[in-house]
């Protein structure tokens, strides 16, 4: 299938309800309103299309991104490829989802993110921690760095709560990231955690809140499920 019809497919299915919940979370136009259900039919339909996934995105359309992102041939997405999506995002969500989700199942997911953690850019910041934060829930930790994850969760407590409102809130989700699946790491998470103290983040006109990293760790703990890996990144 092409774009020009998946695009055609999702208009059809969108629904006006989810783009006012879509729109009310930041998302801009233009977006369609489709379900991530229907979304993921296609996925399970389509797999994996490298170039059809590059079309999607180049579409603009937040809906047709989303699915780029699911239906990514990850292993073929170049260090160009990723550094155009995430230049190319309409939003905060697809850099701290789609393209931190894809980059991190790419083979260059770790070397971009240490790059763009740095960025000036709070979308682009935002995705090199997400991308950390999932490479954390994907790889062993023997194939992880985890000197320099401690070192990162340390640099959080330092400039969490100077850094833009949308890099708070992806610094923060790659503290619980980091203690829920690399067990090493966890009580040094939870206690530096607690000791950054709570983050605020501005979450617009919704009820969505901000997790309190050392409470959401420690809920994963109590369930037994620190240090389980996912099988993907994507969701």
């Amino acid at each position: 299938m092409s774009a020009v019809q998946i695009v055609a497919e999702l208009k059809a299915s969108a629904s006006q309800s989810i783009r006012s919940v879509l729109l009310r979370h930041g998302i801009p136009e233009p977006v369609l309103g489709v379900k991530i259900e229907y979304l993921k039919k296609i996925q399970k339909r389509i797999k994996t299309d490298y170039q059809l996934a590059l079309d999607l995105y180049d579409t603009g359309i937040y809906d047709a991104m989303y699915l780029a992102g699911l239906i990514a041939d990850d292993r073929r997405m170049t260090s160009t490829d990723l550094q155009k999506w995430a230049r190319a995002a309409t939003c905060t969500a697809l850099c701290n989802y789609t393209v931190a989700w894809v980059a991190a199942e790419s083979q260059h997911g770790w070397q971009l993110a240490l790059k763009w953690i740095n960025s000036r850019k709070e979308r682009i910041a935002v995705a090199g921690w997400a991308t950390i934060g999932s490479l954390a829930g994907i790889r062993n930790d023997a194939d992880l760095d985890l000197v320099t994850l401690k070192k990162l969760i340390e640099r959080v407590q330092q400039e969490i709560h100077a850094a833009p409102n949308d890099v708070r809130y992806a610094m923060n989700g790659f503290v619980i990231a980091a203690g829920t699946y690399v067990e090493s790491l966890t009580e040094f998470a939870i206690q530096t955690a607690r000791e950054t103290g709570v983050v605020s983040v501005v979450m617009g006109d919704t009820a969505c809140k901000v997790p309190f990293a050392p409470d959401a760790i420690e809920k994963i703990q109590a369930k037994g499920r620190i240090g389980k890996k996912r099988r993907t990144a994507k969701c």
